[in-house]
């Protein structure tokens, strides 16, 4: 069991609060991780196996994210330990959200993570009587379409383009292997077609498909929305067991489905010239030194899967307003600043001879601490 106090380092977190319901057997945890810079926001994920140092461990991960975009906004996240496919979801739901009401929306704004959907944001909003307790609401409600606008994997294969570029990788041509078909990886195939490349492989829970040649989006997105996730046990190509995507022949290989799936074992495996985060936390520590020393280049989560930040920020804004946000801005801001942050990060990490992940960190940190200075929050040098 995570003793709570053994997560406090010098940026958070600010707050853990515990939460749970009797009645419904609700049990649920936010992590408000670093407010320097603003209230906190980020995504409440729901799953049976959602534990306090999991959700803490995505709280610091949007405290870069926000940073590394520089948008004004507050590492945060939660967590509800409950099985999305129950019937009792709604009433779980509406009990977190009564508990959390001290915080929510003071000091955090629900968002949209696994096992959430559109109409779970509603529920929040209907329940706490507040617009402004959450985001990523349906369109019909005012909210960012984040799924028709399939918003973070564009930007995952909009950052992915930018580095490529950098690395002198012209992306038309260039053989992309995902993890996930999901929201994320499903958006960011179809803009890795549109860019001209070529989708060599795909996976859900279910297996992974494989076709050196080339796979088909349109056909693959369309073969998803009919059979779903099994899809990938109905098509022609070569089945692959789930996880073995990770290490099909490749130029660009993008996790985007769970985290720590690339390990210290798993990286020597990878023979992609650059890897996208698409999930949050793929790599770990160690992975990312063995990749770098075999001449990978890992482009971080908080970087290249940020496009759904930078949307929230849009929603946060129009939480309140009786106009939708500008669907057309949103798409060119993520595009703008994701293709920069992946240059600035990739470039300093080859001035300093340190790994992306570290250059994004550190950048995002000066900034935290930075706003922590001004506000007085640790002593001012």
């Amino acid at each position: 069991m995570t003793d709570a106090l053994s997560l406090v380092d010098e940026w958070g977190p600010e707050k853990i609060v515990v939460v749970s319901h009797r009645r419904t057997g609700m049990k649920g945890v936010l992590v408000i991780d670093n407010t320097a810079r603003g209230i906190g926001k980020g995504g409440t994920r729901m799953s049976p196996g959602v534990t306090v140092d999991e959700v803490s461990r995505l709280a610091r991960v949007m405290t870069w994210k926000w940073a590394a975009v520089d948008l004004f906004y507050g590492g945060a996240k939660a967590g509800i330990v409950a099985d999305p496919a129950s019937r009792d979801k709604e009433a779980v739901l509406r009990a977190f959200a009564r508990a959390l009401s001290n915080e929510v929306p003071r000091e955090y704004v629900m968002g949209l993570d696994m096992g959430l959907t559109e109409s779970d944001a509603a529920i929040i909003q209907d329940e706490l009587g507040d617009r402004g307790a959450a985001v990523g609401t349906p369109e019909h409600l005012g909210g960012v379409a984040y799924d028709k606008l399939g918003i973070t994997g564009y930007g995952v294969a909009e950052a992915a383009d930018a580095a490529a570029q950098h690395l002198g990788l012209p992306l038309s041509g260039a053989r992309v292997a995902l993890q996930g078909f999901g929201a994320v990886g499903s958006a960011a195939a179809r803009r890795f077609a549109e860019l001209g490349a070529t989708v060599v492989a795909v996976s859900t829970a279910h297996g992974a498909l494989h076709d050196p040649s080339g796979l088909d989006v349109d056909t693959l997105l369309a073969a998803r929305d009919e059979h779903g996730d099994r899809f990938v046990t109905r098509h022609s190509a070569t089945g692959l067991a789930p996880g073995a995507e990770l290490a099909v022949d490749c130029d660009i290989l993008v996790p985007a489905a769970l985290q720590d799936v690339i390990t210290r074992t798993s990286a020597h495996e990878v023979k992609a010239k650059i890897l996208v985060e698409g999930a949050n936390l793929p790599t770990s520590a160690e992975a990312q030194g063995i990749l770098a020393e075999r001449g990978v280049t890992v482009l971080p989560d908080f970087v290249a899967n940020a496009g759904g930040v930078v949307a929230a920020a849009f929603a946060m804004d129009a939480r309140y307003s009786g106009f939708r946000p500008d669907t057309a801005g949103i798409v060119e801001t993520v595009s703008t600043r994701l293709r920069a942050n992946a240059v600035t990060v990739l470039d300093e990490a080859r001035r300093q001879d340190i790994t992306p992940h570290t250059a994004g960190r550190r950048l995002a940190e000066e900034r935290v601490r930075t706003a922590m200075h001004s506000k007085g929050r640790i002593p001012r040098d």
